[in-house]
């Protein structure tokens, strides 16, 4: 078969599905990627994230975290109000996430996009601060790599909004938690042989946990006999960048986050806002500090 042929191939083995509260890529059946935003979820997210061919990568309310929502987006504190955990009772945090059903655009070359309005609120209170999120989605690349771009506009509805983290322990690889708010992956127990780059070279996982500054992170791995990873690019406008990151390999936890109030918390007064970009790519392999490099600089040109 000729290239031309091979790639048209290629498209007509992607399909679109869509249910009540969910959007997925489907390749030769298999689920690619899967958004989830229906009532029953605490969260918008992305859930199963999977290469071509390999198993999902993400893991989705884990027994030891239940509010992990595999890929998804999570304050921490806002006016001092916990968004992220939640009460093992209700099932619910004390801060609530709220969402209007977003508008799906589902294009034949593959790609989508997903925009959708989030409110903050407390669970008795009024919202604190709205949101407007834009997701881009490129079509998979030629060897299964996925690419999504996260546009999220913050507007404090609040006289002031005080995004806020649980402090991390002393010096930048303190081994508790804490720090972490944010764009966040929890993936599956079953990556193993971890390793973590930024664009300037490997980072010790020695501790079992990283934080540290940088333009983009890479943490790949092997999962069965695939090896893959997921990198998370910093935009260089965003807040603090280049972005500070919260990274775990310690026990079962594989966790990625880019902590943008890691080390120390962002008021918003009424009215202002605050824009938080990033790219998030799923690909085959491991990647090299250069290639982690080469990324960072093609999307900063696409900006």
């Amino acid at each position: 078969m000729c290239l031309v042929g091979a790639a048209a191939s290629a498209r007509a083995a992607h399909a679109w599905k869509q249910a009540p509260g969910e959007v997925a890529l489907t390749q030769d059946g298999q689920v690619l990627w899967q958004f989830r935003f229906g009532e029953q979820e605490t969260k918008p997210c992305f859930h199963p994230v999977a290469l071509p061919g390999g198993p999902a990568l993400t893991w989705h309310r884990p027994a030891d975290h239940r509010w992990h929502c595999a890929l998804w987006f999570s304050w921490k504190y806002l006016n001092q109000v916990n968004y992220w955990e939640e009460d093992a009772r209700t099932g619910l945090p004390a801060g609530r996430t709220e969402w209007t059903a977003p508008q799906v655009e589902t294009r034949p070359d593959s790609s989508a996009r997903l925009q959708m309005e989030l409110t903050y609120r407390p669970a008795q209170g009024s919202a604190v601060m709205r949101e407007q999120r834009i997701l881009e989605i490129a079509p998979p690349g030629a060897d299964g790599t996925q690419q999504q771009d996260w546009v999220c506009v913050f507007t404090a509805l609040a006289p002031q909004v005080i995004l806020d983290r649980t402090p991390p322990p002393p010096g930048p690889d303190g081994r508790g938690p804490g720090g972490y708010a944010g764009l966040s992956v929890r993936l599956v127990r079953e990556f193993e042989d971890v390793q973590v780059c930024t664009p300037t070279g490997a980072v010790s996982l020695a501790t079992g946990r990283y934080r540290g500054k940088a333009a983009a992170v890479d943490y790949s791995g092997r999962v069965g006999d695939k090896e893959c990873g997921i990198a998370f690019l910093d935009h260089p406008q965003n807040l603090n960048a280049p972005s500070p990151w919260y990274v775990i390999n310690d026990g079962p936890m594989r966790f990625v986050n880019a902590a943008v109030v890691c080390f120390g918390p962002h008021t918003l007064k009424q009215g202002e806002t605050l824009t938080l970009r990033y790219r998030v790519m799923i690909h085959p392999g491991r990647w090299t500090p250069e290639r982690l490099q080469r990324e960072v600089e093609r999307y900063q040109r696409q900006q």
